[in-house]
């Protein structure tokens, strides 16, 4: 029996050494020496916006009749406001994984242009069965402070999913308004390129009623840093636009002469967002 033991035991050794010369060595698997930034804390933020689309609505306008003491109102034809661009900045708090809220500042700047007309003649010269026609152009500079809440639902893959929405007040600074005229044929014919009367009219300040609606995605880019991309709808209330010239205050019109009924911003924004101290 001593030959077979012995002639196994080489066996058996022979096939444990080919079995360990066939594995791959061991890999070890590296230590992560990075850190997680903290799911709550302070956060400063900066943001660029795009304006889309915007509504400037129907403004409207009054005239005064001195000699009865009355007003007459005339509805805009057409009304468009015009930029492109808008800059936020604000801070906020990171409560918990899922819920944060900031107060954020945003500053944009626009160009007014509109269109209204009237039945009525632009001036004694002009032969009767005329009307008139007005062009509209006025400077605008909006600074909006609101106080927002987020819900952030999950992170997956890095990018962080949120829906928003924010209430504030917003300082509506409206330039003077210079407005231009000319006839448009009635029952008799006209030369619209003669422009009557152009004048001038106070623009008006004011505080309004805002609200915002968000949406949009975050990315971790860095260690406690955010990179956003997003949408934006934001409403302002309507109200004063521009006042009367000296020489209808002068005869007794009171109030302001135009009014705009509020109006909204669609905005595509990039930001960064600086998170956890």
């Amino acid at each position: 029996m001593k030959p077979q033991i012995l002639a196994a035991a080489l066996l058996f050794a022979t096939t444990g050494t080919a079995s360990a010369f066939d594995l791959p060595p061991e890999v070890q698997a590296p230590e992560y020496t990075g850190t997680i930034a903290a799911a709550s804390g302070w956060y400063i933020r900066g943001d660029l916006g795009y304006n889309a689309s915007s509504s400037a609505g129907k403004p409207s306008w009054k005239n005064y009749n001195s000699a009865t003491d009355t007003y007459s109102s005339d509805t805009f034809d057409s009304a468009r406001l015009e930029g492109d661009y808008s800059l936020s900045a604000g801070f906020g708090y990171q409560f918990n994984d899922f819920l944060r809220s900031d107060l954020t500042v945003d500053y944009f700047k626009s160009n007014f242009s509109g269109n209204s007309s009237t039945d009525s003649r632009c001036s004694s010269l002009q032969n009767g069965g005329t009307g008139c026609a007005f062009t509209h152009k006025q400077a605008l500079a909006v600074l909006d402070v609101m106080a927002n809440g987020y819900i952030d639902l999950g992170t997956y893959w890095g990018l962080t999913p949120y829906l928003g929405a924010g209430a504030g007040i917003a300082n509506i600074d409206w330039g003077d308004q210079h407005v231009s005229k000319h006839c448009t044929s009635g029952t008799s014919g006209c030369n619209n390129w003669v422009k009557y009367n152009a004048k001038d009219y106070a623009g008006v300040e004011s505080w309004r009623f805002a609200y915002a609606l968000m949406a949009g995605v975050s990315y971790d880019i860095a260690t406690n840093y955010k990179l956003d991309f997003g949408y934006r709808y934001s409403d302002i209330a309507g109200g004063d636009m521009f006042d009367w010239s000296k020489g209808e205050s002068s005869k007794g019109a009171s109030g302001v002469k135009g009014t705009d009924n509020g109006f909204g911003r669609h905005e595509i924004r990039v930001g960064l967002r600086m998170t956890g101290w």
